[in-house]
């Protein structure tokens, strides 16, 4: 079996969103609680995170935005960069680190210590913008990822899988001109954040690298499947990345409340397969994921589950 890596930390909890936020630490609690209950967690290889340096950050970040970020950061309380996204005393940290134990996992793959990890982190990542925080997200964790793995390890060709039910406009845009970074993205179109259409593939030279997958609500499994097949796998093969990011949203749980697709439990599991089966041809078998949405605590717990038996060949 492969092995899998998980990086997570305490600090990922201390990211305050407020009362009846659907982003909450609890989610984590959620995850780490039922990996334990089931015993997952001892089968995985632990992964420490370290803070990113803020010049990684900044390979997908404007500076300015960067700075921006930390100073808005209150002594105590919660302030709003918008109406969905909020920050408090520890956030600065906390995406700091969420974008570090990305990198850490890459490392860790890149190195031969795992071959697959997932990285249980928050705040997540796949809406922040170059120069803006939406949608929950502060530092886009799987895009500052994939330029690391490039200018670190000296990787040429990065694939981003995104099944979050949310389209990821902030990784689409940080790479819609690039050639090197292939992004394929199914999600419930419409649906926030407007973002997703079928026709847009990319500009200049990286047009056609950009794959989306808009699907309509009541969305299953077999739905999901369907467009990975005959959309993604296609464009895998003549691509031929040397390392698989994904963006694992599971806020299309039919239990979540954040959106309408149907998926099941058992539906991120096959998901996931045929995730690490492109990886396993493709590249290696390198696979980092990356925890984005997802809002039933339950549902949440038991998909994550899923997903890593997985990345772990169960």
């Amino acid at each position: 079996m492969p092995r899998v890596g998980f990086a997570y930390h305490p600090l990922f909890l201390e990211h305050d969103t407020g009362p009846f936020h659907p982003e909450s630490p609890e989610r984590l609690t959620a995850i780490v609680n039922r990996l334990r209950a089931t015993g997952l967690i001892d089968k995985t290889w632990p992964i420490e995170p370290d803070p990113a340096d803020l010049s990684w950050i900044e390979t997908i970040h404007e500076p300015s935005y960067v700075r921006s970020v930390r100073e808005t950061c209150p002594a105590e309380g919660i302030v709003r960069l918008d109406a969905d996204t909020v920050v408090s005393p520890k956030s600065f940290d906390a995406a700091l680190l969420a974008a570090g134990a990305v990198l850490s996992a890459v490392d860790a793959v890149m190195e031969g210590r795992v071959q697959r990890a997932f990285c249980a982190v928050r705040p997540p990542g796949h809406h922040a913008l170059p120069g803006r925080a939406m949608g929950f997200c502060l530092f886009n964790n799987v895009a500052i990822g994939a330029r690391y793995a490039q200018r670190k390890h000296g990787l040429a060709r990065v694939l981003i899988v995104d099944f979050d039910v949310h389209h990821g406009n902030g990784t689409q845009a940080a790479f819609y001109d690039d050639p090197s970074v292939l992004y394929f993205s199914s999600h419930q179109f419409p649906h926030y954040p407007g973002t997703g259409r079928a026709e847009e593939r990319g500009v200049g030279e990286g047009t056609g690298f950009t794959i989306n997958a808009p699907l309509p609500p009541g969305t299953r499994g077999e739905d999901v499947l369907r467009a990975i097949d005959s959309l993604l796998v296609p464009a895998v093969e003549s691509f031929r990345p040397e390392i698989v990011l994904v963006s694992a949203g599971f806020d299309g749980h039919i239990d979540d409340p954040l959106a309408r697709f149907e998926l099941t439990d058992e539906d991120y599991l096959e998901i996931t397969r045929r995730i690490a089966a492109l990886a396993a041809k493709q590249a290696q078998g390198r696979v980092i994921s990356v925890l984005e949405g997802g809002y039933n605590l339950s549902a949440l717990a038991r998909s994550v589950e899923a997903h890593i038996q997985g990345l772990a060949g169960l």
